[in-house]
């Protein structure tokens, strides 16, 4: 089958207005030549569409049915076309954001606050979860984008970095680390440890460190969830090592944050999608926003400008 639209808008042209005068003026052609696009259009049906007379034009039986069916084809391709112009313009949507429960919780809602003041239309679903499911959701497509630190050795997804962040110590506000300077990895087992469970990246940052330091990695306590970890802290049952965030949600409570040194533990926290699927538009625009409240999260000295 080669037939074009512009086959099918001139047939309907010239239907609606009853001559191939008329309907070469509405579409801005010669009437030669939508004159031959007809004959090639009925050529590759078969068939004649019209009963040309002196001054009209009149649809056969067979162009009356076919001007139906390219009625509604038309219909559905403008209502297509308008559907991707609303999509492209953020008129109408879908996001789903995937990300950690503390990230989702201090990063993503203000971003959404600010996005939606924007593109009021988009529907906004956020999925706080663990890192792996945010990987799998992400590769799937059930996920735009998902946020957090991610192995190297995850495939199907690329990344872009969002901020770059750095383990700190989390102590009581009234222990001796908390009066202390600058901390290094070699202090920590002079006080109780507060450690994430070894299925976290964190756990395997925090291994590590301890390990350069030349020290081993006794937890007296070992929990899921860094609200827990901060939680306990606060309670005077050790000290937690965690990523710099968590100042968000910690500085409501009287615990002290303190750098860590020899080794500095650095990690780059990144926006995650689809390797070979492009962003939709309100992926996109989604991104601008959720980049601002994540400098705004971080403590003051960790912060980049906002160039």
């Amino acid at each position: 089958m080669n037939i074009t639209l512009r086959q099918l808008y001139g047939f309907k042209t010239v239907a609606d207005v009853g001559t191939f005068t008329a309907a070469a003026q509405r579409l801005k052609v010669a009437q030669p030549a939508l004159s031959l696009n007809i004959r090639d259009l009925e050529s590759e049906l078969g068939t004649r569409l019209f009963d040309r007379t002196t001054r009209r034009v009149e649809l056969t039986a067979a162009g009356r049915e076919f001007l139906q069916s390219v009625d509604k084809l038309i219909l559905d391709l403008e209502h297509a076309v308008q559907n991707a112009r609303d999509l492209a313009e953020r008129r109408r949507g879908r996001l789903v954001v995937a990300a950690p429960p503390l990230l989702a919780a201090l990063i993503v809602p203000g971003a959404v606050a600010d996005y939606k003041k924007r593109y009021s239309a988009i529907d906004v679903t956020v999925v706080d979860t663990q890192t792996n499911v945010i990987v799998d959701k992400v590769r799937s497509g059930e996920a735009d984008c998902g946020i957090g630190t991610f192995a190297e050795a995850e495939e199907g997804i690329r990344r872009e970095s969002l901020f770059e962040d750095a383990l700190m110590a989390w102590c009581p506000a009234q222990s001796q680390f908390a009066r202390s300077g600058r901390l290094t990895w070699k202090d920590l087992p002079a006080g109780p440890l507060i450690a994430m469970t070894r299925d976290s990246r964190i756990r395997f940052l925090v291994d590590q460190a301890y390990q350069s330091a030349g020290q081993a990695v006794r937890p007296a306590y070992e929990v899921s969830h860094m609200t827990t970890a901060i939680m306990m802290v606060e309670a005077g049952l050790g000290i937690a090592v965690l990523p710099a965030y968590v100042w968000g949600f910690a500085r409501a409570f009287n615990v002290v944050s303190k750098a860590l040194s020899d080794p500095e533990v650095r990690r780059e926290v990144t926006i995650v999608y689809s390797d070979g699927k492009a962003l939709s538009p309100a992926a996109e625009a989604f991104l601008r926003y959720l980049r601002k409240r994540a400098r705004a999260a971080l403590p003051r000295g960790l912060r980049q400008n906002d160039g």
